[in-house]
Parts: C-alpha cells; sequence; structure tokens
C-alpha cells in the first residue's frame, strides 16, 4: 500500500483563527522534555523565560523538528529539538531540511510576481494565455484568481506520488468539475497551486525549481532550499514519523520524477528547506533582494476574505490586521509532519518551526499548540526588543 495523500492545505478553521491572532534531544519513550539541540539563542538582557526554557517546557516529548525566530535582520533564536533520525541517532538542528508543505505556495507566488516584474505576464492575465485552449466554464479564470484560491478549481485532483506530467496535469484540471464560478468563491485549491507552476514554465520558458532557484533562492542567499537542485547529505534530510512513531522515510524516498515531485504536488508543496533559508527568505522578503516593494505589497495584500476567519488570504500568504499591525502567516501538513511560518511586517518579527513527527495517537498534536508555541515565541522575540 502506498503512502497517503498528503494534507497540504491550510489545517482547520480553528488552527487558522488561532494563528491569525498573532499580534505583539529526545527520543519516543522517553520520560522528559525533548532537549533542544545546538540552539543559538541572543542572550537575555534580564528576567523572563527564554526562548529556548519556553520550548523544553511545552513541547512533548517524542516529538522531534527545529524553531527559529527573528527580529528583522537580527536572529533571536535557532534550534532543534528531538530526533531527526532516530535510527542513526541524529539530533535535530538548524541545518536539518524538512519538506515545507504547504509553505511551497508562497515560493510560487512570488515566482508569478517576479515574472509579472519581468514583464511576462499580468496577474490580471487569464489562464488561456499560457495553458490554453480552455473549455468555456473556465475561460474566465485569472493568475489573480489561481493565487487567492477563488477559480472554483477542485482541491486536489490525486495521490501526491501518482505520475502525472506536467501536461495530463493540465489537461485533467482544465476538464474537472468545478466547485463554483471563477471568482465567485474562496475554496483552496492545491490544483490551483500546480497550475501556477506550469504557468511559472511556459511564462519563463524554464523549468519550475530552477526559476526558483535562479531568480527567487539566489537572490535571497538561500543553498538548501528546492526539490533535488541542492542534493543535500541525505543525513541532513530529516526522517517522518507517523502517528504511532514508525518511520515513514525521507521525502526523497517516496515516487517523485528525476527533476523533482510529480504533478499533483509541484508548485504547491513538497518543496525541501532548512530554518536557516526560511530565515534568508524573511530577510529578502524585507527588502528588495528578491521583489520590489510594489510586489511585495501585492503578495501580502488582503485579496479575498477566508470564510468563517477573521483574515484573508494574499498570493501564497494568509493575511490578517492586528493592532501590532500585518501579520502574514502559511502552514503547511501531512500525515506526519507539519510546519508553521509567521512574520509580523511592522515589526519584522519571524516565527518558523517545523517538526518531522507531529502527532503522537493518544497523547499529543502539535497542531493543537500551534497557537501556544508560535505566540509564546514571538511574545519572548518582543521582550527582549521593546
Amino acid at each position: 500500500m502506498g503512502p497517503p495523500r498528503c494534507r497540504r492545505a491550510l489545517t482547520a478553521a480553528t488552527a487558522l483563527a488561532a494563528i491569525l491572532m498573532l499580534s505583539s534531544c529526545t527520543r519516543e519513550g522517553d520520560a522528559g522534555r525533548p532537549g533542544i539541540g545546538a540552539a543559538t539563542e541572543v542572550p537575555k538582557a534580564g528576567g523572563g523565560e527564554s526562548i529556548g526554557d519556553f520550548l523544553h517546557r511545552v513541547l512533548p516529548a517524542g516529538a522531534g523538528g527545529t524553531v527559529i525566530a527573528a527580529h528583522g535582520d537580527e536572529l533571536a533564536y535557532c534550534g532543534g529539538f528531538g530526533a531527526a533520525d532516530r535510527a542513526r541517532g541524529t539530533p535535530a538542528s538548524c541545518r536539518t531540511v524538512y519538506d515545507v508543505m504547504s509553505i511551497t505556495k508562497q515560493f510560487t507566488a512570488a515566482a508569478i510576481l517576479k515574472l509579472e516584474v519581468m514583464g511576462r505576464l499580468r496577474v490580471s492575465d487569464r489562464i488561456g494565455r499560457f495553458l490554453g485552449p480552455v473549455p468555456e466554464g473556465k475561460r474566465d479564470i485569472t493568475i489573480d484568481q489561481l493565487l487567492t484560491h477563488t477559480s472554483g478549481l477542485v482541491e486536489a485532483l490525486g495521490d501526491d506520488y501518482s505520475p502525472l506530467t506536467r501536461d495530463e496535469l493540465v489537461r485533467q484540471a482544465l476538464a474537472s468539475k468545478p466547485r463554483s464560478a471563477p471568482g465567485r468563491e474562496f475554496h483552496y485549491s492545491n490544483t490551483g497551486y500546480s497550475l501556477l507552476a506550469a504557468i511559472v514554465e511556459k511564462a519563463s520558458g524554464e523549468r519550475y525549481e530552477p526559476f526558483l532557484a535562479r531568480h527567487l533562492f539566489t537572490p535571497a542567499g538561500m543553498k538548501s532550499t528546492g526539490y533535488v537542485l541542492p542534493r543535500w547529505p541525505r543525513k541532513l534530510v530529516a526522517v517522518e514519523y507517523d502517528s504511532r512513531g514508525r518511520g515513514q522515510g525521507r521525502p526523497l524516498d517516496h515516487p517523485w520524477a528525476a527533476d523533482g515531485p510529480y504533478w499533483h504536488l509541484r508548485g504547491n508543496g513538497g518543496m525541501l528547506s532548512t530554518a536557516q533559508d526560511m530565515f534568508r527568505w524573511h530577510r529578502a522578503l524585507s527588502g528588495d533582494d528578491v521583489l520590489p516593494e510594489q510586489a511585495r505589497r501585492k503578495l501580502f495584500a488582503p485579496h479575498v476574505p477566508v470564510p468563517g476567519l477573521d483574515g484573508s488570504y494574499g498570493y501564497g500568504w494568509a493575511v490578517r490586521e492586528t493592532p501590532a499591525g500585518r501579520t502574514v502567516w502559511h502552514n503547511g501538513g501531512n500525515d506526519w509532519s507539519l510546519a508553521y511560518l509567521t512574520r509580523s511586517l511592522r515589526d519584522g518579527v519571524l516565527v518558523y518551526w517545523v517538526s518531522n513527527h507531529a502527532y503522537q495517537d493518544g497523547k499529543w498534536n502539535l497542531e493543537d499548540q500551534a497557537e501556544e508555541l508560535t505566540q509564546g515565541v514571538a511574545d519572548r522575540v518582543r521582550a527582549e526588543n521593546p
């Protein structure tokens, strides 16, 4: 039996609402809290609980992953917890490579805006300019609607690891039964972001990952982010563990094409990265290294409301206005791992955490602790940078 389909959609509404409120090495079975391995933390100037002490207190025994936090360009904390590979006794660290899952969408959205800056497309373009011919009911779909999950396309077309080419993905997506008319309703769609990856290739004349590497990752100084181009040492890539603690291999162990995941997953998930590179991404988005200011404003604008939530969706980011200013974030999850990336645009606070073992049957679920983890780290960053 093959691996289960990844759950890459934004998590339950309660978790979404919780994180949108953000404003202001132990193996499974060990009795204690997970150790915080190889942590880097700015020394505290006074009293109060440090980020490392906070994580040691709240993280459940058996979980594994990495946390990084920053204030603007300044790193506040980076450290691993639990194991990246239990069989080899490898602790998680800031260098560990993880699947970032649906956080991939912000890279795809940034690539689209980069192409707009380059004059290769406009987000107002209908998809037929690049993916035609398009059937009657989908001819009005625009790139903007793919970016904001308002195209009406289905959430997914098949298993993440089923062999599927780009052209097959496009044909199936255009032939699928719509959930709503274009522009009418918000329906989270991984399929839509795979179509965006196809548009990146059509508009640029380059393959999806090489385009991102040349125009996004290299200018940002990110050398450990991608599908296959970074060629990480195998020992640096985290093994994922299911809710019973059974190893499910590394992301690269699952069926992929030679140049990355098949097209059910490409563009909407599956990107691999490190906490250090996510910090570099945060820094690049704070300036003009990747996108000029006008394009960044589009990326983080609250384009469409998300039903049932006090928040909106931008381009590859969820957005909420808070008393502390605009907060943007996205999460990603599958049956084994979980990740959250949150940025406060006014004061430049970044919190990113990722786990390769996020669920334990009958014991704990890091999804339930998402608000506590994210807000707790952010509060401690702000306490040191009033």
